[in-house]
């Protein structure tokens, strides 16, 4: 199933296109759409959105009711909220300075012209393609200087995306996911403070969370992600898990509910 976030002021438009993205077989299970009219509108879903949900792709008009500007807002915010989520434009101004806006300065993935013959069929492969390559992501992280490394942990802060042993780290739950944001933003804290554990409330401050509804629960529960995920990387055998119970890699640290990040031996020490 493709979330797909669809941003689309004029409804003849959503009506030619939405048989086409719900019936499109982008992985064998059916779509779910969250579509909008208005710009104002889908900042404040996006606002309300889960940041350890986001949507597999966002789908934007570039000009809505009158506003050139309207579909870069929304890009804006998706970038702030969810910045690995890839954003096509659909619009009727393929070929202007809009489309070029879009591509240089909003770091659109693609941008398709809606009127073109076949435009059914090029949206569902590009939007196939664009789905694909994310599903595969890069082999390996960055070779320069924008990563963070600490034993065989890997974060690149080019495009946040998280390696074990030079394997990147993928939903535990669905391997063709990536690791959602928050879990991401949790272990980059945790690495740049060891050997100090930190706490909920901490952690909640320093990724810029709802400090009354980032609980020790929810804490508790991306921990339990990142283990699994780099568990998972690591083959999947329980290894790493015994070594935070070990007192190595994402250790549970005294009785306030914190944890600390101590890495295993490997090639950072």
């Amino acid at each position: 199933m493709a979330s797909i976030f669809w941003v689309e002021d004029q409804l003849h438009w959503i009506n030619k296109f939405t048989p086409v993205l719900q019936q499109g077989d982008f992985d064998g299970k059916p779509n779910r759409l969250d579509v909008h009219r208005f710009a104002e509108a889908a900042k404040q879903a996006i606002a309300r959105g889960n940041a350890s949900a986001p949507p597999d792709l966002a789908l934007l008009d570039a000009r809505m009711n009158g506003n050139d500007q309207a579909g870069f807002s929304v890009s804006g915010a998706l970038r702030r909220k969810w910045p690995e989520v890839p954003i096509i434009y659909l619009s009727e101004y393929s070929g202007t300075e809009i489309e070029r806006d879009a591509l240089e300065q909003f770091s659109a993935t693609d941008f398709i012209a809606k009127h073109q013959h076949n435009v059914e069929q090029v949206l569902l492969w590009r939007i196939k393609a664009v789905l694909r390559q994310r599903s595969i992501g890069d082999d390996s992280p960055a070779s320069d200087g924008d990563t963070i490394s600490s034993g065989d942990l890997t974060i690149d802060l080019n495009n946040w995306n998280v390696y074990w042993k030079n394997v990147r780290l993928m939903n535990p739950n669905n391997s063709l996911r990536p690791l959602a944001p928050t879990p991401r933003k949790i272990l980059l804290e945790l690495v740049e403070a060891s050997p100090r554990p930190l706490t909920a409330l901490q952690v909640a401050e320093r990724i810029d969370a709802d400090v009354e509804k980032f609980s020790y629960a929810s804490y508790r529960q991306h921990i339990k992600t990142l283990r699994r995920s780099i568990d998972a990387a690591e083959g999947g055998q329980g290894e790493f898990i015994e070594l935070c119970r070990q007192g190595l890699g994402i250790v549970t640290f005294g009785d306030e509910g914190a944890y600390l990040w101590k890495p295993p031996p490997g090639k950072n020490r």
